[in-house]
């Protein structure tokens, strides 16, 4: 048995569409701004796939780039500007910061009603509480993609590893609320591969190359894999050994195509709900 492929390109493009289908409808433009400190390589690129994504779904998108000495009293700033701004209705500030930059006072001072990266403490309660509330793009991407590939969540035994505030946390709490019975593994968990062995759902996002061998697999399980690792060669591969993996699994997202393209798809979304709950 080879497992179902869960294209995230696919999901991703048809959450675009539906996107782009409600703005078109709405009397305005919904505004998307994106907040981008110093040069580095890698946010500069995905900052430039955000900006391309929202112009094609109809949004109004910008970047303000900020050099890299930028005092973290100017990014506040700048940042307050945007929440009193009507016409900006999601709010992003690119991660990471430079070393001077407190993260956690910056991602404070945004509007949670603008908070489209779902990372303002107020959004986190809200989801933890499993109250309405703008929720981070990549965990909403995963929930999607396991929705499309129709796997059960209510009683499934998921495991998560990891446990960033980004990743890890939000997503756990997401397969809670699908009445998912959830283990969260992490650099302390002991037997990590016989906690993999137990469980119908695995979602890797550590970002450790190749890390949850195919043996780890329970035969049949759903498979996330959030990792992008590039290897000495030069490939990219996840956090899960896809070749070992491909033919014990039931699902399997592949690297790249998986979970990537659904972060920027509900990246939109969120700005358009954003939109929505603040105009309407």
């Amino acid at each position: 048995m080879t497992a179902q492929i869960i294209d995230g390109r696919a999901v991703a493009a048809a959450l675009r569409e539906n996107v782009a289908a409600r703005a078109s409808a709405l009397p305005y433009r919904p505004g998307l701004a994106v907040v981008l400190v110093g040069d580095d390589p890698a946010s500069r690129v995905y900052v430039r796939n955000k900006d391309k994504a929202a112009l094609q779904v109809g949004l109004h998108a910008r970047t303000i780039a900020l050099p890299a000495d930028t005092t973290e009293a100017a990014l506040l700033a700048l940042i307050k500007n945007l929440n009193d701004d009507p016409q900006t209705d999601g709010i992003l500030v690119q991660l990471p910061l430079p070393a001077h930059i407190r993260s956690d006072i910056v991602l404070r001072a945004i509007d949670p009603a603008k908070d489209v990266d779902g990372f303002h403490p107020d959004n986190v309660a809200a989801l933890a509480l499993g109250e309405p509330g703008l929720v981070p793009c990549t965990p909403r991407g995963i929930l999607r993609l396991l929705e499309h590939a129709q796997i059960p969540l209510r009683g499934a035994k998921a495991l998560v590893i990891g446990r960033s505030n980004i990743v890890g946390k939000p997503v756990a709490a997401l397969l809670v609320a699908q009445n998912a019975t959830v283990t969260i593994a992490h650099s302390a968990t002991r037997d990590l591969a016989g906690e993999c062995r137990r469980a119908e759902i695995v979602i890797a996002a550590v970002g450790r190359a190749e890390m949850v061998r195919g043996d780890w697999i329970a035969p049949g399980a759903t498979l996330i894999d959030v990792g992008i690792n590039r290897t000495d060669a030069g490939t990219l591969v996840g956090d899960i050994a896809y070749a070992e993996a491909l033919p014990i699994a039931g699902a399997i997202t592949p690297v790249p195509g998986g979970v990537g393209p659904m972060t920027i798809a509900c990246l939109l979304e969120n700005t358009l709900t954003a939109a929505i709950a603040r105009r309407h």
